[in-house]
């Protein structure tokens, strides 16, 4: 994939990875699903941001969420991903680790035709996703490999 400001340089999965995470911490600060911010900011927001995610990852994350929250209009919601039930979760995955499922995903389950951007929006518009980001389970936790099969066969 092609970097849209600088057409000789390729967006890195590095790139993706950031954009994975600051999607996954602008929805947990906003209370709501990935799948919203997602489809908020839409395939040209998605396509800028992962063309500039090499300058955006030296930035506060504190200030990228800021800037995402108020550029895309991205509202408030009711959903906590974080509320878990203690007996069942030792502990919350953090938006890094997060980032770095949603980004091998991403990766493992493209096609020739996707790029980055596509595969963002396909992959976060998935239904698997709420087994995913259900942490009283243990879907986030599974190899990635198990993941993306459970991705391709419609569920785990």
């Amino acid at each position: 994939m092609k970097n849209i400001y600088f057409p000789d340089e390729d967006v890195e999965r590095d790139d993706l990875f950031f954009i994975c995470y600051m999607i996954e911490r602008v929805a947990r600060l906003i209370h709501q699903r990935n799948k919203y911010v997602v489809n908020t900011i839409g395939r040209d927001g998605l396509y800028h941001l992962i063309s500039v995610a090499n300058v955006l990852h030296s930035e506060n994350p504190l200030k990228v969420e800021d800037d995402w929250v108020k550029e895309y209009s991205l509202q408030s919601g009711d959903f906590d991903i974080t509320k878990v039930d203690k007996e069942l979760a030792e502990r919350v995955p953090t938006a890094l680790e997060m980032g770095n499922v949603y980004k091998r995903l991403i990766v493992h389950t493209m096609n020739s035709k996707e790029d980055y951007v596509d595969g963002i929006i396909r992959v976060y518009n998935n239904e698997i996703c709420d087994v995913i980001d259900n942490y009283n389970g243990s879907a986030f936790y599974e190899p990635s490999y198990v993941i993306a099969r459970a991705y391709q066969a419609g569920g785990f």
